[in-house]
């Protein structure tokens, strides 16, 4: 049986077909996602990331950051500290959040292996372009959510699924290492699980803020 990796579900309905891969689309939280059988193994997947070019010199990837970084450093309070979860080889997002005066540690499964950085708490996490990589997402925002201290904000960058039709044609879903695809749908169903309080910032950020009393 497929079941959905968010929010546990086995109601999954056939979304998009291509000659690589199905995707199914959850009927509870609406999230689109692959099924395991068409997962990469570790060194596979480790290879794709190998090829991704995130300098933290680079500008045009800094432009990039900076439509996450720069909405989310204006609702932080001096002192705030971070995580940056799944910073990649570049920890790029660190360099530019410590030129502004906060401080922000890196955790990456492949990059920055440092397990004892997820038994603390946070003032913000940012994953930018990693949520849809990750095949446990229930796990996932789970964990994130014990790492995140009340009134935190956890600050995601990754692109919406819109529609099947323009699933079909969208570049994203190409990618193979993207397994798990969110919609707006989706970051609300989050938002009132967790009883986090929903922003959305642009066509492929939004921050869900904790709030400090949260409804299971």
């Amino acid at each position: 049986m497929n079941i959905c990796p968010l929010c546990r579900g086995a109601e999954m309905t056939l979304y998009y077909q291509d000659k690589k891969r199905d995707y199914h689309q959850c009927q509870t939280c609406f999230l689109v996602s692959v099924p395991k059988e068409f997962y990469l193994d570790a060194a596979a997947e480790k290879a794709e990331y190998d090829k991704h070019e995130n300098d933290p010199e680079d500008l045009g990837y800094q432009r990039f950051l900076s439509r996450t970084l720069d909405p989310l450093l204006a609702r932080l309070s001096s002192g705030a500290q971070g995580l940056d979860f799944g910073c990649g080889a570049g920890k790029a997002l660190s360099v530019m959040a410590s030129a502004r005066g906060y401080s922000v540690v890196n955790y990456d499964l492949y990059y920055a292996n440092q397990p004892e950085l997820l038994t603390r708490q946070y003032d913000f996490i940012t994953l930018t372009e990693v949520i849809e990589h990750v095949s446990d997402a229930h796990a996932l925002l789970g964990q994130l959510d014990q790492l995140l201290k009340a009134e935190g904000i956890l600050a995601v960058m990754t692109k919406r699924v819109q529609n099947p039709t323009a699933f079909a044609t969208w570049h994203y879903k190409n990618d193979p290492t993207h397994i798990n695809f969110y919609s707006e749908a989706t970051f609300a169903w989050l938002a009132q699980h967790y009883g986090w309080r929903l922003e959305l910032i642009d066509k492929d950020v939004v921050f869900l803020h904790k709030t400090d009393h949260q409804v299971r």
